[in-house]
């Protein structure tokens, strides 16, 4: 069943019914936006309830309370990436890609039993940095006019109907007023 009839069961007798939807207006930069915003939420959320199993993944313990901190940066970014201000969600996602990045790399240290781990997490995170780069870039190419670019209008009437219907409606005869509605005259 296609989520747009769902809305169907909801509505009130006289309300109009949907019968078909037409083509969203999400583009693609949207849609991977709207899945990072997701990725971000799920992670963040990861982060704050179990630092120390991503600590010891990584052989960084002592360091729970920065992994902790790293969910709850996630969890906004996650936020603002799901709001229509998306754009400042993606670029705030790539800084703290940048903050991951550089987290990760004092992991390799030769010292550090799990460097393996360290380097396999680093390369996921570089390949998300370079998804969520591209995603704040499509959106912000997307979403955002040029300075001298004003919005046009020109092809609106203002009319819900058209121009035309409207000056069709002027030519209407004018109903004659009933009797009681009729101003007085005064004699």
């Amino acid at each position: 069943m296609n989520v747009t009839y769902i809305g169907n069961l909801v509505r009130s007798e006289g309300d109009p019914k949907v019968l078909r939807s037409g083509p969203s207006s999400l583009g693609t930069a949207d849609r991977l936006a709207k899945a990072l915003g997701w990725f971000s939420l799920a992670l963040g959320a990861a982060e704050i309830v179990a630092p120390r199993r991503f600590t010891r993944a990584l052989g960084m313990e002592g360091s729970e309370g920065l992994i902790r901190a790293y969910g709850f940066r996630e969890v906004a970014a996650g936020v603002m990436t799901l709001s229509p201000d998306k754009s400042t969600g993606l670029w705030s996602r790539v800084g703290g890609d940048a903050l991951d990045i550089v987290t990760l790399l004092s992991g390799l240290r030769h010292d550090n039993p799990k460097r393996a781990n360290v380097a396999c997490a680093l390369s996921m995170v570089l390949g998300v940095t370079l998804l969520d780069f591209m995603s704040a870039k499509a959106t912000a190419a997307r979403h955002t006019r040029s300075k001298g670019q004003g919005r046009l209008y020109h092809d609106r009437s203002g009319f819900p109907k058209g121009l035309q219907a409207a000056r069709q409606a002027r030519k209407l005869p004018v109903q004659s007023r009933s009797p009681s509605l009729a101003p007085s005259s005064a004699a």
